[in-house]
């Protein structure tokens, strides 16, 4: 009986230093998370845009970067190849971060008038650095934004309609999933699985 009560003694110790450690381990990420913001949740919807326009462009073979579809096989006369599809969403970026911070995009970005970004930047590299740079414009800028100044109008804003902080930063988002969609079916055409698709069971499984 000893023995056994020894046991249960050492058992309990164990099971409350482990309790202890879990503690430990897990409380200060609760409180460090904190309940959402404005700017947090915005934070969240960039960062996943981001991560799936960057991974398609990373994807993309430096030698297909200036791949667009054949207008013969439909109607795609004059569309953007997959370089300047990637380039628009970064000079795009620009436009909107920069007047959530109340900055002027720089000359080089604002001169090219289809805002296929500036003519020197022309190779995979470059353009992923462009992209990436963008992106990083972009967490600076919602880091800003507050409930104060979110709907506040500012100054110079690209675009008429988009005259708010908060209207920039969630439009940001939906401009970049619209040539997301873009750049994926440019993947596909060249036999490339868009990332975000890999490992997904089928959408379609009856489909041929």
């Amino acid at each position: 009986m000893k023995r056994v009560a020894r046991l249960l003694v050492v058992a309990v110790g164990l099971f409350a230093v482990a309790m202890s450690a879990q503690a430990q381990q897990t409380t200060p990420m609760k409180k460090a998370a904190g309940p959402p913001t404005i700017s947090s949740v915005l934070q969240g919807q960039l960062g996943l845009v981001e991560s799936q326009v960057v991974a398609a462009a990373e994807a993309m073979p430096a030698e297909k970067y200036s791949f667009a579809p054949p207008a013969s096989d439909g109607n795609y006369s004059g569309v953007r190849t997959f370089a300047q599809e990637v380039k628009h969403v970064a000079t795009a970026n620009y436009y909107f971060f920069d007047a959530i911070l109340g900055q002027p995009t720089p000359a080089s970005i604002a001169s090219n008038k289809q805002n296929n970004g500036p003519d020197s930047i022309q190779t995979k590299e470059q353009i992923l650095k462009y992209l990436k740079d963008s992106y990083a414009l972009g967490h600076r800028a919602i880091a800003t934004i507050t409930p104060r100044n979110a709907t506040a109008i500012v100054s110079k804003p690209p675009v008429p309609f988009l005259n708010t902080r908060l209207a920039l930063a969630s439009f940001a988002c939906t401009h970049a999933f619209d040539h997301y969609g873009q750049m994926e079916e440019y993947l596909r055409m060249n036999g490339i699985t868009p990332p975000a698709s890999q490992g997904q069971p089928p959408a379609n499984p009856g489909g041929k």
